[in-house]
């Protein structure tokens, strides 16, 4: 079986063991015999998220697969009772040209000298001395505020604020010339204590009812000072520095101040797991999506993070092309079998998407190899299943398609009908729902299975 696309006969193919698990009891026969078509929904969606008896490796992955599909299925079935198939693409198609219009503004404030620019650069997964970084310094580096876009994801900006509290920007007039209502939320950044100039900010922003938080950087630097002391505990000495903020913010005026501890050199480190979970909670759903995309895959707990958010569009993307075909043959997968199964067009932006959303593109991969000094072939070696972004073309595309086996093609237009017949009436919408969703679910996983091993080759 090829690496990257199995093939759309393992899609729908079933044991004997697993027809025989979703018969109704006293029944027997397979089951598109018979006509019950929530059975076939939940075994469509078995198959496709990967399940098969032989390969299961743990009884968590088992149970973890069940809790999927039923979450999919639910999504389906309430989708359904509300829209009809058509109607239900052209929604989803709405909402995809929405994400990718989405904007998200970051603003990063505070006293001068505070590290602000190295957690405008991390935040962007850059280096301090990279080509578009923010400048550092140990004096006010920042004379206004400086837009820097995420050079991956232009949608995405951080914005560099000048200082509170510099000679140009005093407290009575920071807001006003700094535009504070533009930006989705802000991070307040101090690297010993904060003052009264940061809680006369957060009065401000309450005021426009948007979402701040009190972050301590260069914390990696006072744990290595700490680090001489012969009684040195690292909790203790960060549940200290965290206290110590929380009770200057009480003694400035914030009631129940909450302080993020970070290293912007390490992300992984501390507190940002924590900030960036509550980010995500804070933001809406499209803001949210954003920010999963473009954060850095700092650990292998933020590869499940965008694996997860990247699952969440394929049924969206592969049900598009159901009631929006290609209007010209030109830009169909043609599969011996099936007359049209697909936009390849949608399939290459899609795919590279992915790619870059895991940091597997020329660019990022440059970023990190100059930011922990190694050669970038090295860390290219690493991925060994899917090319790079800029690498992804129709070519490839038609490749994955033509790798699979196409002989059992009318089979998954079969299957596809028996769980939800109102696909008939689209034609070949079914093969192009069955195929897109199939592909990208197994592209996905072995984007992040490559970005697992760049990490760990960067970690070496």
């Amino acid at each position: 079986m090829p690496v990257l696309l199995v093939g759309l006969r393992s899609l729908f193919k079933w044991h004997r063991k697993d027809q025989e698990e979703f018969l109704e009891p006293g029944k027997k026969g397979p089951l598109l015999q018979r006509n019950n078509w929530w059975l076939l929904i939940l075994q469509f969606l078995k198959v496709a998220f990967g399940y098969k008896r032989k390969r299961r490796r743990t009884k968590m992955g088992f149970a973890m697969s069940k809790v999927i599909v039923r979450a999919e299925l639910e999504k389906l079935k309430n989708a359904l009772k509300e829209y009809n198939l058509q109607d239900l693409s052209k929604q989803m198609n709405e909402e995809l040209k929405s994400l990718n219009s989405t904007t998200l503004d970051i603003a990063i404030t505070g006293m001068t000298g505070t590290g602000k620019s190295s957690l405008v650069n991390a935040l962007r997964g850059m280096g301090d001395f990279y080509k578009g970084s923010a400048k550092i310094g140990s004096i006010e580096t920042t004379k206004k505020p400086e837009k820097y876009t995420h050079p991956i994801f232009p949608n995405v900006t951080v914005w560099d604020l000048p200082g509170i509290g510099s000679p140009d920007f005093k407290a009575d007039k920071y807001l006003q010339k700094t535009n504070f209502a533009k930006y989705d939320f802000f991070i307040i950044v101090a690297s010993e204590r904060f003052t009264e100039n940061d809680v006369l900010l957060t009065k401000e922003i309450r005021k426009m009812n948007k979402k701040y938080y009190f972050v301590r950087s260069k914390v990696d630097q006072s744990i290595k000072t700490e680090e001489r002391n012969p009684d040195f505990h690292e909790e203790e000495s960060l549940e200290k520095m965290r206290g110590y903020c929380c009770e200057e913010l009480r003694k400035a005026g914030e009631s129940n101040p909450r302080v993020f501890l970070l290293s912007s050199w390490n992300l992984s480190a501390y507190d940002f797991p924590l900030l960036l979970n509550t980010l995500e909670n804070d933001l809406d759903g499209l803001k949210r999506q954003v920010i999963i995309e473009s954060m850095p895959a700092y650990s292998k707990e933020a590869l499940e993070k965008k694996k997860a958010a990247m699952e969440a569009l394929i049924w969206k993307l592969a049900l598009v092309p159901c009631a929006m075909p290609s209007q010209s043959q030109d830009y169909a997968i043609r599969v011996p079998g099936l007359p049209l199964c697909g936009d390849i067009s949608l399939l290459v932006a899609t795919m590279g998407k992915f790619c870059r959303v895991f940091g597997l593109d020329e660019e990022s991969l440059g970023r990190l190899a100059q930011r922990i000094c190694k050669p970038i072939e090295e860390l290219k070696s690493a991925v060994k299943k899917v090319p790079l972004a800029g690498q992804i073309t129709e070519e490839f595309v038609l490749h994955l398609a033509a790798m699979s086996d196409a002989s059992k093609a009318p089979m998954a237009v079969k299957f596809a009908l028996d769980f939800v017949p109102a696909l008939g009436s689209l034609g070949d919408g079914v093969a192009s729902f069955a195929t897109t969703f199939y592909m990208l679910k197994s592209f996905l996983s072995d984007i992040k299975e490559d970005a697992e091993n760049v990490r760990a080759k960067a970690a070496e």
